[in-house]
């Protein structure tokens, strides 16, 4: 990564009021502007064309859904069991920010949102009354049920997290690119991710946040609307929910405002713990020894027919259940995952890459898998038993499913309170979070952008729900996700071959420097207690940008007036944060050596927190160096003028070995 990162980090962080990337920005803002208008102005019309497209890609590209999910969960099994595993998420000598517990604790809360809540009965109840095949409401499509939703929430939903996650933390702590879905893509097309490429790349994956954002919130606010109808007889329709998108997404919208990061945190955490009484009592409450065994047998029955469901497009038999069930999920899922895995990337960096699969495959999903048989099993044996007609309720009324199962047991009346308030809570961090994202996006990774920009991606969020719900309701949602998902599906299985291709550039990376030249291991090793003070010092941006303007900066001067004495012609470029040296080599290409001040900060509880102004005292700072002939950049900080220059030689005896035996 060359010129990768004084150039990137200048185009795409611009120093002004709007901390922008412009390509990626407006035309993402006037798409989705766009189309707000388009639902709001002609909502028949609109209703009409979103059926439109759910049929055309249903119908044309449901294979391509199919087959890249599949791909995606073997890619990262692949990477899993390879010796690729091995590879650390950060330089070799980094740990983890996190322990086990408080890393499995975050994932948690990223399995945890407003679509388990919304489908944690109403999906096994609609399975069990209405299977794919066969008849319904009988026990064998009660099992049918539980392997059907264990397949929409498991394996695959979470493979697809992991690619975007994976790459991201890869790339951005490894290889110290932007943390930006175009990073993914530099080992494909070089420096053109900071071109038109780059930005359309962006484009569509704020496209994809922006439409699985707004249908979680369109979920979200049809069962908070269930939920206020249930306890205070308020009136289910439309205008309702216009007004509860509004409202709560003004409450999105406040701590965006106030700067409540913080309180955004104490969110997430006490979501978890609300989801966690939640699932205690409906446990305890309902049939315990029952709930158990189905729990056993369920993941047991899943694993047996998951190769096979995997590939299922019901192609000798059509059957629309796959587009309003599986392609609506396969799409949401891609729509979510720069939101998730911008989250699990932030708080894995130190992790191998077998510990970030295998952690993230398996932690969530086997939780998940807990909270759809403690509710849908549940609610599957209450209409089997005859004591609740709940297949009958949510048949007409998906967003009740919750409710009507809660009625059924005691104090009904308190928990469906307490769902109420959780769903209401994750639609706060959901917008607030997800318009985060969005901003990080658009702002080509900027360190503190403006707040208005959160502000205005949280309204927009907020106005889209608002327009799916009043042009279709629930398939105007389901249309949303899948197509939405559609070009940044494409754009992930460009991002597997970029990781790929990284990866097998780590072993040759790491050649030893001393086959270049016999004098390429000469030179000052650092002494013990150095090496003792790198390790164990925590730096302050004056002291790292002090180190480069009195050592770096006159290293790379020194060399490149040696240079200039043998004939080259070297550039030197230099600023405050920064010192690059680059020699051209004619058609043979450049190289290039830079050093840079860098600061590090402990990820954020609450999704993908950027740094406040505020907190600038909380991060410690290193002197990163970078080189043409190597992706990583490596820690100098605390090196002499003379073992400066003997690092950078080291580079440069290879890089000329390379070029004469080529």
């Amino acid at each position: 990564m060359d010129e990768l990162v004084s150039e990137g980090a200048a185009a795409l962080t611009p120093k002004r009021k709007m901390e922008i990337n412009p390509p990626v920005f407006f035309v993402s803002a006037g798409l989705i502007l766009a189309f707000a208008l388009f639902g709001a102005l002609a909502p028949d019309l609109a209703s009409h064309t979103f059926a439109a497209v759910q049929a055309l890609i249903v119908a044309d590209f449901g294979w391509f859904y199919i087959a890249a999910v599949a791909g995606f969960l073997v890619f990262v099994l692949f990477l899993m069991f390879s010796r690729y595993g091995d590879v650390k998420l950060g330089p070799d000598d980094s740990e983890p920010d996190y322990s086990y517990l408080s890393w499995f604790a975050m994932l948690f809360s990223a399995g945890m949102g407003i679509g388990l809540i919304f489908f944690g009965v109403a999906e096994p109840i609609q399975h069990y009354a209405q299977p794919p095949v066969g008849e319904g409401r009988t026990i064998d499509s009660a099992r049918q049920a539980m392997v059907l939703t264990f397949f929409h929430w498991g394996l695959h939903a979470w493979a697809i997290y992991i690619v975007v996650g994976l790459a991201l933390a890869y790339f951005a702590f490894r290889r110290g690119l932007p943390l930006t879905i175009r990073s993914a893509l530099y080992p494909l097309i070089g420096k053109r991710i900071y071109g038109p490429f780059g930005h359309a790349v962006d484009i569509f994956a704020v496209l994809g946040t922006m439409f699985g954002v707004a249908t979680s919130l369109g979920l979200g606010v049809l069962q908070v609307n269930a939920g206020f109808s249930y306890l205070f007889g308020l009136p289910s329709n439309t205008l309702v929910q216009l007004v509860l998108i509004a409202a709560i997404t003004g409450l999105a919208t406040l701590s965006v405002v106030m700067g409540l990061d913080k309180g955004v945190k104490r969110l997430s955490e006490l979501n978890i713990i609300f989801a966690g009484v939640l699932l205690a009592f409906v446990l305890v409450a309902g049939s315990t020894v029952f709930l158990l065994q189905a729990f056993v047998q369920n993941v047991g029955t899943y694993l047996g027919d998951v190769v096979q469901r995997t590939f299922r497009l019901y192609a000798y038999e059509p059957n629309p259940w796959l587009g309003n069930w599986t392609l609506f999920y396969w799409g949401w899922w891609i729509a979510w995952s720069p939101f998730v895995g911008m989250f699990i990337a932030r708080i894995s960096r130190g992790r191998t890459i077998r510990q970030f699969v295998g952690g993230v495959l398996l932690v969530p999903t086997l939780f998940t898998f807990l909270w759809m048989t403690v509710f849908g099993n549940t609610a599957i044996a209450f209409d089997l038993s005859g004591t609740a007609g709940i297949a009958d309720t949510v048949a007409n009324n998906l967003p009740v499913a919750l409710f009507e199962t809660l009625e059924q047991l005691p104090l009904s009346t308190f928990f469906s309170g307490v769902a109420t308030l959780l769903i209401i809570t994750f639609f706060v961090t959901s917008a607030d979070s997800g318009a985060l994202v969005i901003d990080m996006i658009t702002s080509g990774a900027a360190e503190n952008p403006p707040v208005w920009q959160r502000v205005f991606w949280a309204v927009c969020a907020g106005s889209v729900a608002a327009v799916l719900l009043v042009a279709g309701g629930l398939q105007a949602l389901q249309t949303a996700a899948i197509a939405s998902a559609l070009p940044f599906a494409v754009v992930m299985v460009f991002i597997c071959y970029g990781l790929l291709r990284a990866l097998q550039m780590e072993g040759k990376e790491q050649l030893d420097l001393s086959t270049a030249s016999p004098a390429a291991s000469a030179g000052t090793p650092l002494t013990w207690q150095q090496r003792l003070a790198t390790i164990t010092r925590f730096h302050s941006r004056e002291e790292v940008a002090a180190f480069l303007a009195d050592t770096a900066r006159p290293a790379l001067q020194a060399v490149a007036a040696q240079l200039r004495g043998s004939g080259l012609s070297p550039n030197l470029a230099q600023t405050d944060e920064h010192v690059e040296l680059r020699v051209p080599h004619g058609d043979r290409r450049e190289f290039c050596y830079g050093v840079r001040g860098r600061g590090f900060r402990a990820a954020s509880f609450a999704w993908a927190e950027p740094r406040n102004a505020s907190e600038r005292e909380r991060l410690h700072y290193r002197a990163m160096a970078h080189s043409s002939e190597s992706d990583q950049t490596h820690d100098v900080t605390g090196y002499s003028q003379e073992q400066l220059i003997n690092d950078l030689l080291n580079r440069y005896a290879r890089f000329c070995h390379i070029r004469r035996m080529t």
